[in-house]
Order: C-alpha cells, then structure tokens, then sequence
C-alpha cells in the first residue's frame, strides 16, 4: 500500500525540491511541510494533493473527521464508501435488518392484531429470515471492515463505537449460529434486541443527540428525585386519608384506588400526568368534599409545578449540551477546510512560504468536491474574486468557504419580458399577490359548497342523494382553477412557476381533478335523466364525487403561504422532518428495545376467554381469575388488539401508552395477568416517551421556530413567499459558536494519525 504522502516530517535541513521543502520559519515557528518520497512523478504527486484536499473539503461539508488514510487507494476506497448510492444501500440494508422483527415469530402478518378474532398469522419457514439477516451481517462485517481499515489500528482502538460495533456483530453472528442449530425454534433472539445499533452508529447526529441525552440525565437528577419524594409523601398521606374502615359505602376509594402501597403509589402516579383525573377523586369527593384539597394540592405541585420544572431543566440542560455537540461539528468543518488549505500549500511549494495558494487550484480542487451545486456556485463565485491577484492567503481561503454557514435562499426565476403593452398590463394583474388572494378566496367559496352539500345529504342515503348538482358546480370551480394555473404560467414563465412549491401542490391537484371530472363525465354520460346514482362501474358516482370533494378540500392549504404564522409554522415542520432526523432515530431505538422487551415478557399472556373468540374453538380453559369486566378496565373498554402478542401490536401500543391517555388500565391489565413487577416496564416506559423524548423534542421545536421566526420577522408575507430557508441544527446554533483559534486547528492537525505534521522552533 502506498504512504500517507501529504504531510510527512522531515528534517528542517533537508534540500528544498518541488514537492520537499517545506514552509519552516525558523524565526517564528511555523509548521514545515514536505512530501517523503521523491521516485513518484510530479503529475502524479499534483493529482494526490488536489484529490486530498477535495476530500478533506467533503469532510468538512459533511462535519466528518479527517482522521483517515489519504494515500491515493484509501483515498479512492474512502469516496466510495461515502458515495449517495453506498449510503443509500447501506441504510437500507439497516432498514431492512430492523424490519424483520415484523415477519419473524411472532409474525405480524395477520389482519388484525385482536385475540379475539385473530387468525393463525403466517409464520416463515426456518431459514427464510435468517438468510436475509446473514447477508446484512456480511455487508456489516464489510463495513466494519472498511472503516476500520480508513481510520488505522490507533484510531480504532480508541473508537468506542466501532468496538462495540465488533461486539454487536459478533454477538449477532453467534446468537444466528444458535438460531439455525436450533432449527429457529429458541424463545429469546438477542440479536433483535440489539438491531437498532446499526442505525444509531450509522449516524454521527444520533450518536451526538445520544451523548447529550447521557450527559442530560445526571442534571435532571434532583427534580426526579423531589418528583419521588413528592409522590411517596402524598402516597402515604393517602393510604391515612382513606384507610379501610368497617362502613363498606366509606370503603370504595380504597378499595379501587388505595388498597395496598403499590396501588396508591400507581394511582397518585397516575394522576401526576392527569390520565385518571377526575375518576380518581369522584369517590372520596362524593363522600366529603374536603378531600378534593389533597388531589389538587397534589396535582397543582405535582403536575403543574414539578413537572413543569423538570422540562425547563431538560430543555435547558439538554440544549446547552447540544450546543456542545454542535461546537464539535463547527470545528470538524474548520479542521477540514484548514487542513485542505495545508495539502495547497504543499502543493505548490514555492508558495508555501508566504501561506498562500492559487486560486486556479483552487477552483480546480472545487471542481472535484461533491457537494449541492448551489453552495459550489456561491464558493466558486468567490474564489474567483480573487482571480486578479492570482493567490489568496489563509484567511482569504477560510472567508470563500463561510458560504456553508449561511442559510441557502432560494431566489424565483425573473419574469418573462413580453414586448405588448397588453401583454405586460396582464402580467402585472396576473402575478400581483391579489390574485392570490382571489384564488384564496375561489378555493374558499369551493369548500364551503362542499360543506353545505355534505350538511344536506348527511341524513339522506346514497339513492337520495343527488351528485349531479355538486358535480356542474366543482366543474365550474376545477375550470377556473385552469385558468389560474394558466395565467400564472403566462406571467410567471414555466420555470417561474415551478419555483413556487405551492404553485406545484396547486397545479398537481388541479391536473387530478381535471382527469377524474373528464372520468366522471365519460363514465356517466352526465348530465342524464334516467341514470341511477347508484349505479357502480368499478366506482360509484358517490364514491368518485367524494374523492374529488376530499381534493378540493385538499387544495384548500394552498392558503398556508399566503399566512405568515402558519407558514412559519408549516415551514417549521418541514424543517424538523429533514433536520431532526436523529431524533427521530433514537425514538425508533428506543420504540424498538421496548417492543422487543414488551414481547418476551408479555406474549400471549391475555387471553380473552373462550365465548369470545368467535374464530376459534378454544375451550373454557382460557378464562382465569384474571378477568374482569369492571368498568374502565381493559375487557370492558375492549382493548383486545392492544397487545404485545406481535412486534406491530407493540408498536401501537407503546404509542398509546406514550399519549397518556388511559396509560393506567393497559398498566392494570397486565399487572393483573402477570405480577405488580410488570408496572416497573409501563413506568419506564412512560418516562423514556412520554417525560423524555416528548420534552427534548419540543425543546428542538422550540428552537428551530425561534430561528426562524427571527429571520422572518421583519418579512412581508410576499417576502417568505419569495425566498426560503434551509436550516439546519448547526444553523440554528451558529450565533452561540465559538470559533477555534488557529493554535487549536494547528495542534489537531498535528495530532492527526495520517496527515504528519511538524513544527520547528527556536
């Protein structure tokens, strides 16, 4: 294999050649650069240092470490790797390794998730899955293996990500051996509990998010621990209030609600995130109203106190470590623009002792970088604007790539020129924004007959309904919307309008509703006289109207950008899908480890008894002492396909539980088929969901529309409309960065395991 051959040490004596001298001062200290070998041709040598300093520029674009290999093969093996269609293939190899656990036993391939009438599901034939599952441990033992090999033995041994990589695969690999010698028939597959590893070290953002989320839960530690002693003093203030007593009518808020300390404990916890308010209360309170005092008092220092405070300190802390985060990625991309700044150097050597390289090799190298084009065009735009001096120094090299930083803005295409006076007279109606608004208000006046025509007929049936009407007057609106689409083209120009992403959303719609009118008319042949509304093709005639209805109701949120406020708000959605994606992630992990545990503890263990599977002929032996048909409880309310019986059902009901409402009766059910322990997993649970994530992702929120709200402020409604943001966290982040000093990127970069630096002093 080749050396490492941009940066090697070499003695600051040493005779100075094209590639060999280096830009040692010995007055001020300054690092030496200098290539170690001398048989490879200068062509050659010129390609390597361009070829490395565009992929250090990738790495600083993508806030990636240089800590990598950068001779010409790792080099090339290293582009590769991070190529859209590797990264592409790769998380779908993570996709498709995650949902197994949907089609393993207990397969999820069932219709319906209710035990009462659910169907044997379709279970795989041993082998099936676990063929899949071996050809991606291969590609993760591939990638593994390429990684390990990019950053060097040093680097990996001190990586404890990629070590506990190689103790996930290899623990996988030995937990598929057992399945097959088993014949797929063993109870616990570890390996689907540590799956979602493979998505969080595929993420350098997950990864971060994960580390701030570890460092956050030390500092929350003393509001969850007054949050406990709050609930067990109030626990044990409870179990005196309502003691049992030999009246059987005072009784009732104990039995139900503090029989025994576990009871009370789950009530008042309960409570705390208002679930079973005010059912917990009614009975005590029909007895004295006086005892409504320790509920409220509970709850308003509980809930609305407590609580409270423990987000403000989530979001505080959670956000001041994410800065944190952040601040490593600000200073990855410095590293990497700076190191890329050194490869030039060495590149031309007689330019190294002034700092300096040219900007041809520069633009040279930007040709070769992948990257978004329009942030090539703004980085290229100012390079070149030091084209007449010919050479631009270090700051000069670090200032052309502050075009990262920025937010992206999207300018619309300038209006077609048109050379009639009549013509241009209609261009300026047709593109002025009260001709929006005028659409607004058409699209307003459509909805509102479908909701009067919906008002009409929603007692009568499909025969009385009369469609004929409904379907002349949409007519008459889907025309207009062609001419709105039409005259906007003409003033716009088609590359105009297409800029406008609701111009997209509102022409598709209008294209669709246009089709499925023309499908109507030459299905039915309307209007007619005998026709019968009923009447079915593969559609009826209701059924087609009521699609098209739902369009145009559709269609209605064209209005959202004509709205500052809701397109803030829209746009601030927008953003959170593409930015916030760790989040995400590390919800489906933790959904995921959960799911998994929910299924090996609670499989199969409710039963509904045998008079209620309707679909099956399972005997009377099914009904335990378990059962209940109480009121509010679990057989009652009918939450039968809420169950851990499948990997799906998990899912939805780890979702149900993470919305609070009505948490307590799944947590009292399986508490009943099982032991009191199980409530230690819906506690953990709900706490992980519900108090954690739920808060961190409302803290992202929070930021992500502050930012943009700040940008936006002083903008006219034309203004949001006419430019856009592309944000990002680093973005949302960059006013509280600090920048490194160049003694910082200089000691790192002397640090690096491939790139060898040397400083000479005096």
């Amino acid at each position: 294999m080749e050396s490492d051959r941009l940066l090697a040490a070499s003695d600051r004596h040493a005779a100075p050649t094209r590639y060999g001298t280096g830009a040692a001062k010995d007055d001020t200290g300054e690092l030496l650069c200098s290539s170690g070998c001398d048989s490879r041709s200068e062509q050659t040598d010129e390609e390597l240092y361009i070829q490395q300093a565009a992929v250090l520029i990738e790495d600083a674009i993508q806030y990636r470490s240089i800590n990598h290999r950068v001779d010409a093969n790792s080099l090339c093996l290293y582009r590769w790797y991070y190529s859209r269609i590797f990264q592409w293939g790769f998380g779908l190899t993570i996709a498709v390794v995650l949902l197994l656990a949907f089609v393993e036993r207990p397969s999820s391939l069932s219709f319906t998730s209710d035990s009462r009438y659910r169907l044997p599901s379709w279970e795989p034939p041993c082998g099936f899955t676990e063929s899949i599952e071996i050809v991606c441990l291969i590609i993760f033992i591939l990638d593994l293996a390429v990684k390990s090999y990019l950053i060097g033995w040093e680097e990996f041994r001190k990586n404890k990500w990629l070590i506990s990589y190689t103790v996930v695969i290899s623990v996988s690999v030995i937990d598929w051996v057992l399945s097959i010698s088993m014949a797929c028939d063993e109870r616990l597959r570890v390996r689907r509990l540590i799956r979602p590893f493979y998505l969080l070290q595929n993420s350098s953002l997950m990864k971060k998010t994960l580390k701030c989320i570890k460092r956050t839960l030390p500092e929350i530690a003393s509001v969850i621990l007054l949050l406990a002693l709050h609930l067990c003093l109030f626990t044990m203030i409870g179990m005196l209030l309502f003691p049992k007593t030999e009246d059987p009518v005072k009784n009732e808020e104990w039995k139900v609600y503090f029989r025994n300390l576990p009871t009370s404990l789950t009530s008042l916890l309960v409570l705390l995130t208002t679930a079973n308010n005010p059912d917990v209360v009614i009975l005590a309170y029909s007895q004295n109203r006086g005892y409504v005092i320790f509920f409220v008092t509970f709850s308003v220092i509980g809930t609305y106190c407590l609580m409270n405070l423990l987000t403000a300190i989530i979001y505080n802390q959670f956000r001041g470590y994410l800065l944190m985060s952040v601040q490593t990625s600000i200073i990855r991309r410095r590293l990497g623009i700076r190191a890329a700044f050194q490869v030039l150097i060495c590149h031309e050597a007689e330019n190294a002792a002034e700092e300096r390289v040219s900007v041809d090799v520069v633009l040279q190298v930007m040709s070769r970088v992948q990257m978004l084009s329009y942030y090539r065009a703004a980085i290229t735009k100012e390079a070149r604007q030091y084209e007449p001096e010919g050479f631009m120094d270090r700051k000069q090299f670090r200032k052309i790539f502050d075009e990262l930083d920025k937010d992206r803005i999207k300018e619309h295409p300038p209006l077609p020129q048109y050379n009639s006076v009549v013509l241009q007279k209609m261009q300026l109606v047709f593109s002025h924004y009260y001709f929006t608004i005028l659409g607004n208000a058409v699209a307003l006046a459509n909805v509102v007959c479908i909701c009067t025509v919906l008002v009409l007929n929603s007692e009568k049936s499909i025969a009385e309904r009369d469609n004929h009407y409904m379907e002349i007057i949409n007519l008459c609106f889907i025309i207009y919307y062609l001419f709105e689409m039409a005259v906007k083209i003409f003033a716009f120009g088609w590359k105009g309008y297409l800029s406008y992403r609701n111009n997209i959303f509102d022409g598709f719609l209008t294209v669709l509703l246009l089709v499925l009118q023309i499908t109507i008319y030459a299905t039915y042949r309307l209007p007619h006289t005998n026709g019968n509304p009923s009447f079915k093709s593969m559609f009826s005639l209701w059924e087609m109207v009521r699609f098209v209805n739902m369009l145009i109701v559709f269609r209605f949120l064209r209005i959202i950008p004509d709205i500052k406020l809701m397109a803030l708000v829209a746009s601030t959605l927008l953003d959170l899908v593409k930015n916030l994606r760790a989040f995400a992630g590390i919800l489906v992990v933790v959904y995921y480890v959960f799911a998994v545990f929910g299924i090996w503890l609670f499989e199969g263990v409710i039963k509904p008894p045998a008079h209620m599977r309707v679909l099956s002929n399972t005997t009377m032996e099914n009904i335990t002492s378990n059962f209940s048909i109480e009121c509010g409880t679990y057989e009652q309310l009918g939450y039968w396909p809420n169950n851990f019986d499948d990997f799906a059902a998990s899912i939805v009901l780890l979702y149900d539980i993470m919305i609070i409402n009505n948490w307590q009766v799944f947590m009292d059910a399986y508490s009943r088929y099982t032991s009191e322990w199980s409530k230690i997993y819906f506690v953990c649970w709900w706490f992980t969901s519900s108090v954690m994530w739920v808060n961190l992702f409302m803290a992202l929120i929070l930021e992500n529309f502050t930012y943009k709200w700040d940008r936006s402020h002083s903008c006219s409604v034309t203004d949001v409309e006419r430019i856009r943001y592309e944000t990002s966290v680093q973005l949302i982040f960059k006013e509280q960065i600090k920048e490194p000093t160049e003694e910082e990127l200089l000691c790192q970069l002397q640090q690096h395991p491939h790139l060898h630096l040397h400083w000479e002093h005096t």
